[in-house]
């Protein structure tokens, strides 16, 4: 069973005993050397066959060394094949004790040194990459669970390097752990993927309050009254509930064991970086030059209208793509005589359909004002002068549906954006932007865009009333 067990090592191995005879000399010696067991085995020392004359003088002292020593001791020697070349090997040694306690004799393992260095530089490269890297490095077992982390993705997951292992990915992650699983599954079952993939994931974060989802995974808190945004103004929920949703930029790696003669899948390292600041640059970019190409086209379709009032429906319809589900204008109403100065009436002038998102015709206003209740968004514009957002709560659904008949807004409506519209210095309305709840609540880039769109709508708005 030694023998085999000997034969058996990925190691080179031979054993001298205390007059330097050679005792062992295992298979991969054999490989490395080229001088079977046969033919090494009983020889005293290793001069004139496996070490040059010159060279075995200094190999027999360090053996001899290594006998009485304790612990081992690690040298390099230049050894001899047996069709006359040299190999450069790196070896250790230690002494093999009788049963008296004297030495006994000395054993010596060996490999190549280029073998050694590349196994060295491996090992080099993977504590590197755990300790020192600057990108993120998560090692996942064949299972999908965690089995190293490096420092930089354990903050990136928010735990720590000991908690880590043995956790599946749905412990840190919750929006994009199925995309994620799926990219390591395909990892594991057909190799890495030609090129980087880009995940966006929300981490878990079990303090985050529920609210409404906002641009690139913004949540703005749902309160009860309708929230102003004005010039400058804050947007309340926006930083913390932004940085939750992150894009990894991420590469894979399939790690495979050496050791079996089919290679057998350990696990899956998977490394990334969060391009999430340039990716929502790059977005928003997209979206700025989306916006001002639609703002252009409408400017060149409302210069074909003759009705002032079917133009500002053009700039409605260009806004719309990408924006919005529906549009509204409300044109102000004079107050009639006897009644305060101060009271705000708005008349519809221009809707969209109310079932299936469509263009927004203009309609006959009538005289008869809406009956929108007190603190009414629309209202709150007009009396403002400004931009007012305001957006159901998440949470309560049907509560939702009520929220949207009590502002006297299209069914399914959850999150509104009004606009004043206003031109020569005089308040002739305002425009309602409405999302439903497939869509992410109105931000402030959203609100300086229906600005311009309003400042547009307006000019033709004021033209229509000049003229009537």
């Amino acid at each position: 069973m030694l023998a085999a067990l000997l034969d058996g090592m990925d190691a080179a191995l031979c054993a001298f005993d205390a007059d330097g005879t050679v005792t062992h000399w295992n298979h991969e010696a054999e490989r490395i050397l080229g001088w079977t067991a046969a033919e090494a085995v009983g020889r005293k020392g290793l001069g004139g066959w496996a070490a040059r004359p010159g060279d075995a003088r200094d190999v027999e002292a360090r053996l001899t060394e290594a006998m009485g020593a304790t612990g081992r001791r690690v040298h390099e020697f230049a050894l001899l094949t047996k069709d006359g070349g040299r190999v450069l090997v790196r070896t250790q040694s230690s002494g093999v004790p009788g049963a008296d306690g004297r030495p006994a004799g000395v054993y010596c393992a060996f490999s190549e040194v280029h073998a050694q260095v590349d196994l060295e530089r491996s090992i080099a490269l993977s504590e590197a990459l755990l300790d020192d890297a600057s990108w993120n490095v998560v090692l996942v077992d064949a299972d999908l669970r965690v089995a190293v982390v490096n420092a930089h993705a354990a903050g990136a997951l928010r735990t720590t390097r000991k908690a880590a292992p043995g956790r599946p990915l749905g412990d840190f992650l919750d929006q994009g752990v199925e995309e994620a699983e799926a990219a390591l599954q395909h990892v594991l079952a057909e190799g890495a993927p030609p090129a980087p993939t880009e995940l966006w994931v929300t981490l878990r974060d079990a303090d985050a309050a529920d609210g409404l989802e906002g641009a690139e995974g913004v949540r703005y808190e749902l309160l009860d009254d309708d929230e102003a945004v004005r010039g400058e103004g804050t947007d309340r929920g926006e930083t913390g509930a932004a940085a939750r949703r992150r894009c990894w930029r991420s590469g894979f790696l399939r790690l495979a064991s050496p050791l079996t003669e089919e290679p057998a899948p350990l696990g899956v390292a998977w490394i990334f970086q969060d391009v999430t600041e340039v990716k929502g640059q790059e977005q928003e970019s997209a979206r700025m030059r989306f916006r001002g190409n639609q703002l252009h086209r409408a400017a060149r379709a409302a210069a074909e209208c003759e009705d002032p009032m079917e133009a500002a429906s053009v700039h409605l319809d260009f806004a719309l793509a990408g924006f919005a589900d529906h549009a509204l204008i409300d044109l102000v109403l004079d107050p009639p005589p006897g009644a305060p100065a101060d009271r705000i009436r708005l008349v519809r002038a221009a809707a969209t359909p109310t079932g299936t998102p469509g263009p927004c015709p203009p309609v006959v206003p009538g005289g008869i004002p809406l009956a929108y209740p007190e603190g009414h968004p629309a209202l709150q514009s007009v009396e403002r002068c400004g931009s007012v957002r305001a957006s159901a709560r998440r949470s309560d659904e049907s509560g939702a549906v009520q929220w949207a008949a009590t502002r006297k807004w299209p069914e399914g409506a959850v999150h509104g954006l009004c606009a004043v519209l206003r031109s020569r210095g005089r308040t002739l309305g305002v425009v309602t932007f409405l999302r439903t709840s497939s869509r992410r609540g109105f931000d402030r880039t959203d609100a300086t865009y229906a600005e311009d769109v309003a400042a547009r709508v307006a000019a033709s708005v004021d033209l229509a009333v000049r003229r009537s």
